[in-house]
């Protein structure tokens, strides 16, 4: 498997279209992504991304929430069709593959939006 450029793939979280983004109306928030050495903070207001930034290049950087897998599971869900057990978030978090850390009310409270969001680097 080819090695995952994680900032390149979160990038595509910037092509929400209109339904998404008024789906996400109410999110204000800092996402991290990580996957395995790499890690990306995703800075979301009003449902629209605002900001990527390299987590590794920031001293201390700050999140209200932490996605937090493997390379390989990322790039398997990331996948344009996603097998079973890596099709979806609850998948990864159900198997032991993904770890949701910090005040995930946002996260939790906005599910469908954050779903359809991370899906979003599978069109590639």
């Amino acid at each position: 498997m080819s090695e995952l450029d994680l900032i390149e793939r979160v990038n595509a979280l910037r092509k929400a279209d209109d339904r998404l983004v008024a789906q996400g109306r109410l999110v204000r928030a800092k996402m991290l992504i990580e996957a395995g050495d790499q890690a990306a903070v995703v800075t979301i207001v009003d449902g629209t991304v605002t900001a990527i930034a390299n987590a590794n290049e920031l001293v201390m950087p700050a999140w209200t929430f932490a996605l937090r897998a493997s390379e390989e599971e990322w790039a398997q869900f990331w996948e344009p069709a996603p097998r079973p057990g890596h099709h979806d978030l609850f998948a990864l978090l159900r198997r032991k593959q993904l770890r949701i850390e910090g005040d995930i009310h946002p996260f939790m409270s906005n599910l469908f939006y954050f779903k359809a969001l991370l899906a979003l680097p599978r069109v590639v």
